[in-house]
């Protein structure tokens, strides 16, 4: 079996690393403060010291034949993602992967007014945080083909799970959109998007792209108010659209200013990864009871 080299050992890096180790993989994680190195150690993955933003940091990364996983986050600003950029400068014809799955997101199609998307569709990024993505798979895909690597994308929307829920929000008392106004939105529980990882790793077709996620959209006022109801808390207030540059924030802005509906067929029909918590319902009811499944 070939190694597994993790770029961004974060949320969704940690449980893929830990799936791989359950199945015997040798998994070796880039890291980029001493915490971080020291925490990994002790989680088992071996890790290497890097910085994404500075090149001469990442002089030997151990990625010759190995399955890599990136999912290390682009600069917080800018329309370019440097950090790809520094990574894939570090690889040589000696130490060629085996294959890149790149996490991307769902962001890269833009605002597709609530249509159903799926992956042939071409990419119209509004905002700089999905330029900067757009960027890296771009990059990304331009030298995998220079260098016959098999590149696998995954654009993946809203994720949440346990730990990933957005009580601090409800809690604040935020408002949201009122429900007629609110755009549609994505999501897919960790789980599943791990599964997806794994199944893109082993069986993904080379260059292609998936949508992940689980495949019942509903939208970001939904979410929320289901989120307070499962955890007993008050429902956030609502109000009109024409409020929401003086109350919402600016990120949240961006995200709601985009509507789109995911297509998940790719992801079921040739990752045959079908959804356990295909709907909120479950997926909430799961996070509460700390159900967190492994990847088969």
């Amino acid at each position: 079996m070939n190694p597994v080299f993790i770029v961004g050992c974060g949320y969704v890096g940690g449980r893929v690393a830990r799936c791989m180790l359950a199945g015997g993989r040798m998994v070796t994680a880039l890291v980029r403060t001493e915490k971080s190195f020291l925490l990994l150690r002790a989680k088992s993955p071996q890790a290497v010291r890097g910085d994404l933003d500075n090149p001469a940091s990442l002089a030997v990364l151990p990625v010759k034949d190995a399955l890599v996983y990136y999912f290390a986050p682009p600069p917080p600003t800018g329309a370019t993602d440097p950090r790809m950029k520094h990574f894939l400068s570090t690889i040589t014809d000696a130490t060629r992967p085996a294959r890149i799955v790149l996490v991307s997101t769902s962001g890269v199609y833009g605002d597709c007014r609530g249509e159903w998307v799926t992956e042939d569709r071409l990419p119209q990024p509004e905002a700089d945080r999905a330029r900067r993505r757009l960027d890296a798979e771009q990059q990304l895909r331009a030298w995998g083909e220079a260098h016959a690597v098999p590149v696998v994308i995954l654009r993946v929307p809203g994720i949440y799970g346990p730990g990933r829920l957005p009580e601090k929000r409800l809690r604040s008392g935020e408002p949201v959109l009122r429900e007629a106004e609110s755009p549609w939105s994505n999501r897919v529980h960790i789980d599943d998007l791990v599964r997806a990882c794994l199944a893109a790793g082993e069986r993904g077709r080379a260059n292609a792209v998936y949508n992940i996620s689980d495949g019942h959209p509903t939208t970001m006022t939904d979410y929320f108010n289901r989120v307070a109801d499962v955890l007993g808390l008050e429902r956030p207030p609502q109000i009109a659209l024409a409020q929401a540059s003086a109350e919402l924030s600016e990120g949240m802005q961006s995200y709601l200013a985009e509507s789109k509906r995911l297509d998940n067929r790719r992801m079921r029909e040739e990752l045959g990864v079908e959804p356990r918590y295909p709907e909120l319902k479950q997926g909430l009811a799961a996070c509460l009871a700390g159900d967190v499944a492994g990847p088969a």
